[in-house]
């Protein structure tokens, strides 16, 4: 969540404390208005934890679907 604070911060040139203020009310307004298995995944897709989100949930069968259709040698 960090990244994108700064990132706010930088692009609207306001100061960090606004940024934060400003991405809470976003990821909130955002997070009331999704499914709750889908909002609970937000907190974690922005903390950049490996393994948070719906993305990386998804990795792992794709992965496993790829090798599924690889020939073994």
């Amino acid at each position: 969540m960090e990244q994108l604070v700064n990132q706010v911060s930088e692009r609207v040139g306001i100061s960090h404390d606004k940024a934060v203020q400003a991405v809470q009310v976003v990821v909130g307004f955002i997070k009331d208005r999704l499914p709750s298995p889908i909002a609970s995944q937000i907190d974690s897709a922005l903390s950049g934890q490996p393994g948070g989100g719906l993305a990386n949930q998804a990795e792992r069968p794709l992965e496993d679907l790829g090798d599924m259709f690889r020939q073994k040698s």
